[in-house]
């Protein structure tokens, strides 16, 4: 269920053996994400369990399980920009249920990052997916 975006990430990191070139294309894809502006990184925006400071910002259109959700984002740290980046791929363009039909851990296995990210890490990456599905909850449970 992979939007094409992140189905473009799995096909590069196929193509690049080298643990070296990916964490790089990580960064260059955190590099190339627009930072949020100052008044966007607040304490509603922030995800605890980061280490990182971590920032998600949604932006929702419509209401209920229906409503489309896309992402924005923003780290201190360039490789946690790089996993926001991934995260946004993976879960942006999709309704509210179907983000919640997502199952984050597999398709992030399908990029082999279990073994090669710190447990800080890979802690702050399961924070981002744990925000990113209370989101699509709170805009699930939504009413018009």
């Amino acid at each position: 269920m992979a939007q094409a975006e992140f189905e473009e990430i799995v096909d590069t990191f196929a193509f690049l053996d080298d643990w070296e070139d990916r964490y790089r294309h990580i960064i260059d894809m955190g590099k190339a994400m627009p930072p949020l502006a100052e008044g966007e990184r607040t304490a509603s925006t922030r995800v605890e369990g980061c280490a990182s400071q971590v920032w998600l910002m949604p932006d929702i259109t419509g209401r209920g399980g229906d409503a489309v959700m896309t992402f924005r984002g923003d780290s201190d740290a360039m490789i946690v920009r790089g996993l926001i980046a991934t995260l946004i791929a993976l879960y942006s363009g999709l309704s509210a249920s179907e983000v919640l039909d997502v199952d984050a851990a597999e398709e992030m296995r399908r990029l082999e990052l279990d073994g090669h990210l710190s447990a800080q890490r890979s802690n702050g990456l399961r924070a981002m997916v744990e925000r990113v599905r209370a989101l699509a909850v709170a805009a699930q449970d939504s009413t018009a």
